[in-house]
């Protein structure tokens, strides 16, 4: 099981640094495949007076740090083509959000550095729309003829290290997971499922809102659908994140849910 877990934002050194320090005990569980989340910069927030983070220079000495004193592998949000290269050079796995992931640039530039690329499915989006994507990535990395049939997907992606994320689909006001797209992104590419994202509450006056309480619910659903990984961001007190905190599980239901999740993968059936 992928493992992609961390604060939504680097909220300072010292909040990162006691985070990691408490997921360190996923990677050295030989069943996780742990990388640690934290975004330098948000550069989506709903309001121009959000806290956005310490930027990309500060952000990647932070991210850095935690690599060399806990040995984990990192994942973050980059945002401008230009960030690709830099980021690339700290991190394991480049994130393309989810608005921007039609951004023909930043998917290219990210698909020139050797992280692995997990792509963020746009809430306005269906399954099918992230072949678009999918395809920018793998032509950059290598296959430059004509567009490959469906049916080879799955290989070329997994050659390639490129990874699609599900996180909900916008209805009205509302993001609904519609697990079909899971099914129907794993005939494509590995597939990640990002928990508290898709439990987000959009337009809540000056910032997103959410509904953590239904955190592990649609997890342990996606764990029965099959999945490649989850993404969960966490905190020690979601109460007080600077960001993203609604829909944030702090670190013991993390723990709750990853083992709950260990007992659904463990069981034996045909879907």
């Amino acid at each position: 099981m992928k493992l992609l877990a961390g604060p939504c934002v680097i909220e300072s050194r010292d909040i990162v640094m006691k985070i990691a320090e408490n997921l360190k005990q996923y990677d050295e569980d030989k069943n996780i495949d742990f990388y640690f989340k934290a975004s330098f910069d948000k550069a989506n927030r709903s309001s121009i007076n959000s806290f956005r983070g310490p930027g990309i220079e500060e952000g990647l000495k932070i991210l850095q740090e935690v690599k060399d004193t806990f040995s984990l592998n990192i994942i973050t949000d980059i945002h401008e083509s230009n960030q690709a290269k830099p980021a690339s050079e700290v991190c394991d796995i480049l994130q393309i959000p989810a608005f921007l992931c039609r951004q023909t640039d930043l998917l290219v530039e990210a698909a020139k550095t050797n992280c692995i690329i997990n792509i963020k499915k746009a809430q306005f989006l269906q399954a099918e729309n992230m072949l678009h994507p999918l395809n920018k990535v793998i032509h950059t990395r290598g296959l430059t003829d004509l567009v490959p049939e469906k049916d080879i997907y799955k290989e070329l992606s997994e050659k390639y290290n490129v990874w699609l994320c599900e996180r909900g689909t916008l209805n009205g006001q509302n993001l609904v997971v519609d697990y079909k797209n899971i099914i129907k992104m794993n005939e494509y590419s590995p597939v990640i499922f990002d928990a508290t994202h898709s439990a987000q509450v959009p337009s809540t006056g000056t910032t997103t809102g959410g509904n953590a309480k239904i955190v592990p619910s649609l997890a342990k659903a996606a764990a029965v659908v099959g999945v490649d990984g989850y993404f969960f961001e966490t905190h020690f007190d979601p109460s007080i994140a600077l960001s993203d905190g609604p829909n944030m599980l702090d670190l013991n239901n993390l723990k709750k849910t990853i083992n709950d999740i260990k007992q659904i993968q463990e069981l034996k059936w045909e879907i």
